[in-house]
């Protein structure tokens, strides 16, 4: 665990990854506790809506009567397990078990349809699926999938209660153990296969980004699903791992207003809120009480919504950065640093980010955010992708695909390398407009592409959603427009705005932009 210190820069010199020679998430996540204090409150079970708290020693309980259910049926070593299940003990459990025995488990949002869920099944070659019991049923009503022997629900399951507490075998920090499907905003979905040093490599950017996750008192809770990687390891196993008490609550749908009853009953003091789910907030002019920290990953948060964010929770929310590939880089921390407004944070200890130019070097220009290899949260490999896997890297850098520029020791990030909008010469992120355009009182969500022009070779366009009670009119887009003007700068306006009903989003809550530059291109130029 991170040790507090006044110089964040004394933290990064000092810091060291000191992985052994054996690691296993199943110890780190569970085990590791119950030799120690069995009775500690792991899970709060809210997912029927009364409290229930599981400790760590009935968590192991549940993952030793899986583990040797699995391991009866020939699953082991290697072997792919998917987890098609929302948050609930038995979905900690299940990937707990899945370590335990050496396969690899693989996160499925419970709300993937058939399709979706054929193209990880049948890619990943999983041999056993562990879900609850409509996802079961869903499940058997895939076809073509030879593999997949096995379809475990643990509630309907006859386990043998009397087995012996299940020996974890032996795996390493290099050891295959997580298998997750990126969420394919540009392009089809690809595995991404993790180590079991994933969950260490996440710890040191998860406590920054709640002011030193595990103080006294500590309760973390997120909306997002454990399926994504910011669910499972920046919340669930994370807060596991420090032995932060982690709330399960399971729902379709994200409701604003009934958050503070959920803190509340939970005592919840910890929360990760994705982008959209902080939009939804704002936009039902809600405040919530009681946190005692707000971090915020998936897509850039904006200055101006920092601003918002202080009055409505209290606190300064932290944001950091990462992805699939490899998560929990950079973050901010208030109790270290100030956040630098617009800008995603400075890099995490064990994590060497910076921003490179065509050459592989870094620029203090506009260039690739690149992170070094080394890092400890860094994936393994695309599943059976070896060239496409080669082609993420340069030299001793991987490259994520996303634009920034550096700013002395922050950076900012501008926008997927595919989403940056060439306009008259002018190179323009859409994440700064997006983010203008969301203090808008009329403004409940909005997602920004290049559309093609035959004079500027592309031109700025809003995809607009309007909150309740407010009604599209071409003045309101002229206000829109003036906002944008007035607070950026007259070149980065959208000369194009259209309201529309939603956005397409990812499962993980980000907007599909390139269904957003599909929709423009079809419109044509103007």
């Amino acid at each position: 665990m991170l040790e507090r210190t006044n110089s964040f820069d004394r933290l990064t010199r000092s810091f060291a990854w000191d992985l052994p020679q054996e690691l296993n998430m199943a110890v780190q996540a569970c085990e590791q506790w119950v030799d120690v204090d069995p009775e500690r409150t792991a899970i709060i079970d809210m997912t029927d809506g009364t409290r229930e708290d599981v400790s760590f020693g009935v968590l192991d309980y549940l993952a030793d009567r899986l583990a040797v259910h699995l391991d009866g049926l020939g699953v082991g070593l290697g072997d792919r397990v998917a987890v098609f299940r929302g948050q609930s003990v038995w979905t900690a459990a299940a990937h707990i078990a899945i370590w335990k025995i050496g396969a690899i488990s693989i996160p499925l949002f419970p709300l993937f349809g058939s399709e979706a869920l054929q193209t990880r099944l049948s890619d990943s070659g999983a041999i056993a699926a562990i879900s609850d019991v409509a996802g079961g049923e869903t499940l058997r009503m895939l076809g073509d999938l030879p593999n997949l022997s096995h379809i475990i629900v643990p509630e309907q399951a006859a386990f043998d209660q009397d087995a012996p507490r299940f020996e974890t075998v032996e795996t390493g920090p290099e050891d295959p153990a997580c298998l997750i499907y990126t969420s394919g905003t540009t392009g089809a979905p690809k595995g991404v296969l993790h180590g079991h040093r994933v969950l260490t490599g996440h710890l040191p950017g998860v406590e920054l980004s709640h002011n030193f996750l595990g103080q006294s008192g500590d309760c973390i809770w997120t909306p997002a699903d454990w399926a994504w990687i910011g669910g499972l390891f920046d919340v669930l196993m994370a807060g596991l791992a420090l032995g932060v008490p982690v709330v399960a609550s399971r729902s379709d749908k994200f409701d604003p207003k009934g958050m503070q009853k959920l803190i509340d009953q939970a005592q919840v003091k910890n929360v990760f809120l994705p982008p959209t789910a902080l939009r939804m907030i704002k936009s039902a002019g809600v405040e919530i009480t009681g946190l005692r920290s707000v971090a915020t990953g998936g897509e850039p948060l904006g200055a101006e919504m920092q601003v918002w964010g202080q009055k409505a929770f209290g606190v300064t929310i932290n944001e950091f950065y990462g992805q699939t590939e490899c998560n929990m880089i950079i973050s901010s921390c208030s109790e270290l640093f100030e956040p630098k407004p617009g800008a995603m944070g400075r890099s995490v200890p064990g994590h060497s980010v910076d921003v490179l130019n065509e050459a592989g070097e870094p620029t203090k220009e506009e260039g690739d955010i690149a992170v070094r290899q080394g890092s400890a949260s860094m994936m393994l490999e695309y599943w059976n992708k070896p060239e496409i896997t080669a082609a993420k890297f340069k030299g001793d850098w991987m490259i994520t695909g996303d634009r920034g520029i550096r700013e002395g020791a922050y950076i900012r990030f501008l926008g997927r390398e595919d989403d940056v909008i060439s306009s008259a010469g002018y190179r323009i992120g859409p994440a700064e407009i997006e983010d203008c355009l969301m203090q808008h009182e009329a403004v409940a969500t909005v997602g920004v592409i290049g559309k093609p022009d035959e004079l500027r070779g592309e031109i700025v366009k809003a995809y607009v959603v309007l909150g309740s009670g407010h009604v599209a009119s071409d003045a309101l887009k002229i206000e829109m427009q003036e906002r944008v003007k007035s607070r950026l700068s007259p070149h980065l306006y959208p000369r194009e705005i259209e309201f529309v009903g939603d956005l397409p989003m990812t499962v993980t809550g980000k907007i599909i932009r390139k269904d957003l530059k599909n929709r423009a291109y079809s419109e044509g130029s103007q």
